[in-house]
């Protein structure tokens, strides 16, 4: 079988790209682009041949970021739908899997044919050439005065903002952390050259995987771009990457990068510094005002730095919409992903806290707790990526690894308060392992998002706080068995009957997909140990 690189060498992709342009040329809102018809007759040279067209393969370029394919058939939510929400929450233990469709990723018994990761890998590809295609045409179309040398840099800012977040995407999945061997192990392939053919074939194929440090360098080149040529504000600021995403973004990877103090800094520059309440002078984020806002209101609120637009008629349908794999059969959905009885009673979240009434108990059907973050009877959910929410609590962590408890205490406070009791607050008295309280607000903040593994990834050499490897897992029988609904009783824990998989094991990382090592014989070579 060919793999995703030579097929986008040979054309296939190539292909695909003239469908991602999935828009008319009388529409260029980004908010819209899911919704409409794919233009068939534009190649890649055609469609940086005017302003207007130069607008479609923006759109083109979020399409792939939104939809992706599955087996080679329809969207799916990958690689940033619904698709990688859920990997993410199914590789972690808060919430449980409930039918066949995630049960692999949740069990971790894949293997390198296994479709989730083969297709999780194939179109993070595919969305990073698409990236790729777009930074090389914008500098054509602004050489040949298409678009203004200006306009040029703020779509070449957009592509490499997404290329970095796809390339963090991978080294998460396919990759042991940083923190292990200070970056040295094996990366993944960092694509910058658009593949259509020519030499591009031969020089993609001789690409290796570098180390993990390169990869994160290379990330924080292309963040660094955006955030120097990405407007502030402007447009569909949610759904198209802006400045504030770009330092955001940064939080997030020098986080991984156990550099606390560059979170510090990019922190500072959204305004998470000081006192109470936090507004960023870049982008005016703010913390909404109740937790669910985010969410009843995803395509226009303070809170979201960057969602993945959404639409009735683009999403993944049953088997990819946010809604439909989190949600309940009483709404229509597909009871396939639910909250852990054993996070849900676990003892630091607060019985009256707001979070807890973001949860759905079903009438009929599995018995179980679902979240309702996505709710949309359209399954129109649009896919949170980045929350300022996170900023904040990713800049209280750096404080608290520096010793600045004070400062770490008012950003969690900040994020907490709104969700509990006044009299649950911390107040100004750090409690004693303030890591750990933070480390528990990020569980509860971020439940359904798909944080969870990226925090055991990036933790999992902690002397303190790592989980060890993949968390034991209670299986859905385990619901079942002890009463359904019933076991979520805010104190039942359940022994897992579903073991922990150690760190040293190799199920820890995902296999390079067969589709790549069946035909790429430099990456061959360099397949993950133990597949």
């Amino acid at each position: 079988m060919k793999n995703i690189y030579r097929n986008i060498i040979q054309g296939k992709a190539k292909q695909l790209f003239c469908l991602g342009l999935a828009v008319t040329l009388t529409v260029s809102s980004c908010s819209d682009f899911t919704e409409l018809q794919p233009l068939s007759a534009l190649s890649e040279t055609t469609a940086f041949s005017t302003s207007a067209n130069v607008e479609l393969a923006m759109n083109g370029m979020y399409w792939a970021a939104a939809i992706g394919t599955y087996a080679g058939g329809g969207g799916r939510g990958y690689p940033f739908g619904a698709a990688s929400i859920q990997q993410g929450d199914m590789r972690g233990e808060d919430m449980v899997n409930l039918q066949a469709f995630y049960q692999i990723t949740y069990e971790g018994t894949y293997t390198a044919t296994s479709a989730n990761n083969v297709n999780h890998w194939s179109t993070l590809y595919f969305l990073i050439n698409e990236a790729n295609i777009v930074i090389d045409g914008v500098q054509q179309a602004s050489g040949n005065g298409v678009i203004t040398s200006e306009q040029a840099l703020v779509y070449e800012a957009e592509a490499k903002f997404l290329r970095a977040l796809a390339h963090h995407e991978l080294l998460i999945h396919f990759c042991r952390p940083y923190a292990d061997n200070n970056g040295g192990n094996m990366g993944v392939p960092y694509r910058t050259t658009p593949v259509t053919g020519g030499t591009a074939v031969e020089e993609g194929l001789a690409q290796g995987r570098g180390t993990v440090a390169e990869a994160y360098a290379r990330v924080l080149e292309d963040l660094n771009f955006a955030e120097q040529n990405l407007p502030a504000t402007g447009g569909e600021s949610i759904s198209r990457a802006r400045k504030g995403a770009a330092i955001a973004l940064k939080t997030r990877v020098y986080l991984h990068m156990q550099d606390y103090a560059n979170v510090i800094s990019e922190a500072t520059k959204l305004g998470a510094t000081g006192s109470a309440p936090f507004t960023s002078p870049i982008g005016g984020y703010a913390l909404t005002a109740t937790p669910d806002g985010p969410f009843t209101n995803y395509s226009s609120n303070t809170e979201s730095v960057f969602s993945i637009a959404n639409s009735a008629a683009s999403n993944g349908g049953v088997n990819g919409a946010l809604a439909s794999q989190y949600g309940a059969s009483d709404f229509g959905f597909r009871d396939l992903v639910a909250i852990s009885p054993n996070f849900y009673n676990i003892g630091f979240w607060h019985e009256d806290d707001l979070r807890r009434n973001m949860t759905y108990r079903q009438s009929a059907g599995i018995s179980a707790l679902y979240t309702t973050k996505y709710y949309e009877s359209d399954r129109s959910d649009w896919a949170p990526i980045i929350r300022y929410a996170e900023v904040i609590l990713n800049a209280s962590e750096a404080y608290a690894r520096q010793g600045n408890n004070g400062q770490a205490l008012v950003l969690l406070n900040s994020v907490r308060d709104r969700a509990v009791p006044a009299a649950a607050s911390y107040g100004t008295t750090a409690p004693p392992d303030l890591l750990q309280v933070i480390f528990n607000e990020r569980r509860i903040e971020f439940l359904a998002e798909g944080r969870r593994w990226p925090d055991i990834h990036r933790l999992a050499l902690d002397p303190q706080y790592s989980t060890g490897g993949i968390p034991a897992k209670v299986l859905a029988s385990q619901i079942s068995a002890n009463g359904g609904q019933a076991v979520y009783d805010g104190s039942t824990i359940l022994t897992p009957a579903w073991v922990a998989i150690p760190y040293s094991d190799d199920r820890f990382v995902w296999p390079i997909s067969s589709d790549e090592v069946n035909s790429n014989p430099t990456l061959r070579e360099q397949q993950n140990p133990g597949y």
